[in-house]
């Protein structure tokens, strides 16, 4: 079976990887390069736990299970480990407060941990990139294919048939079904097929060269900016030497090329000045990357996973917002398992593209 998988993100190459294990033959098509917005640019931090309660929960500790088995059976490459997490707040201003010792020593003095949010049982970390360059790395040597191009319309066998095919850059390219995967750009797929609305929230971030200044300590803080306003820093030191961070969001556009993604002014100045004062490992360090991503999101904050009302041979698997990376590889199984068997392999019913309204295509911009 023929599957065209619009999208090279993180979503993309676990359907691909999934369906090649198979012996499917998927093809991604991708616009600009694998892993070039967000699945390049997030965090990559993993969790067993945090969805507990909400219907991602199975989806998620599917999927924490599955990287520790992928990087088993693939032999990493992608700075999977497991991680200490924790919580606490800073502030701008210096405080009289001072720690001695224990966990997190690499803060500021004056920065409270005050509780532990997660063990190296419950907490992981991936490098976003390379796991998703590897995912698809991995199912090209099953038979995969990666194909360069910009997706311009679904093909159907009559008007209201069975999709048959992709247009790319104006030329049909065959397929016996085709998966909508492109993050935030989903949304233009809404031009030729009933999906719900998926839009883009804009992160910021930092990478710093810290070398083995920093341990596998994972962190959530709670950061008062001088002038009074507060941001919720997140902090990934990764195992190839490199740490992550993003606090600064925003409601920006979503430019029609991800490739013009850029950070917004002063975004980059604010995390600057914050990572100085939270840390003397930040302060010192080189910065390797200053970077902005747009997150998917949908009208209730739950993906979109599985197939398009109507459309036979139609899926889609985007809007995984904040938790991409990690629910990424339990949604390439259980989508490749919906379309080569019929039958998912976790129930996918919370995520039907169906329990929204489609969105207007007259909305989006020409």
């Amino acid at each position: 079976m023929r599957v065209l998988i619009c999208g090279g993100g993180v979503i993309g190459a676990a359907i691909a990887y999934f369906l090649s294990r198979r012996g499917a033959t998927p093809v991604v098509i991708e616009r600009t390069k694998v892993a070039c917005a967000a699945s390049g640019k997030s965090g990559g931090f993993l969790a067993l736990g945090w969805c507990d309660g909400t219907p991602l929960a199975p989806l998620a500790r599917r999927s924490f299970a599955l990287h520790a088995e992928l990087a088993e059976e693939l032999g990493g490459g992608w700075s999977y480990r497991r991680v200490a997490t924790y919580g606490g707040w800073a502030s701008a201003q210096e405080g009289a407060r001072r720690r001695t010792g224990g966990p997190v020593a690499w803060l500021a003095e004056d920065a409270v941990i005050d509780r532990r949010l997660g063990s190296p049982e419950t907490t992981a970390q991936v490098h976003p990139g390379a796991f998703t360059t590897a995912l698809m790395r991995a199912s090209q040597g099953q038979g995969a294919e990666l194909r360069r191009g910009t997706v311009t319309g679904i093909v159907r066998a009559e008007p209201a048939g069975r999709v048959r095919g992709v247009e790319v850059d104006g030329e049909i390219v065959e397929g016996d079904a085709a998966v909508i995967a492109m993050g935030p750009w989903s949304i233009l797929a809404a031009r030729w097929l009933p999906l719900p609305g998926i839009y883009g929230l804009k992160g910021h971030s930092l990478v710093f060269a810290t070398g083995t200044a920093i341990p596998a300590e994972a962190l959530f803080l709670e950061y008062q900016e001088a002038g009074g306003a507060m941001l919720s820093p997140e902090i990934f030191p990764r195992a190839d030497g490199s740490t992550y961070v993003c606090a600064v969001s925003s409601d920006s556009p979503l430019p029609v090329d991800p490739a013009s993604v850029a950070p917004d002014p002063g975004a980059i100045e604010r995390l600057q000045a914050m990572c100085r004062r939270l840390s003397p490992a930040l302060a010192e360090a080189e910065i390797l990357a200053a970077q902005a991503c747009f997150r998917p999101v949908t009208e209730d904050g739950l993906p979109l996973i599985g197939a398009v009302p109507g459309v036979p041979g139609a899926y889609v698997a985007a809007g995984h917002s904040v938790w991409g990376i990690l629910n990424a590889p339990a949604t390439g199984e259980a989508l490749a398992a919906l379309i080569l068997d019929g039958t998912p392999t976790i129930d996918l019913s919370p995520f039907d593209p169906a329990r929204l309204r489609p969105f207007d295509p007259a909305r989006l911009r020409a």
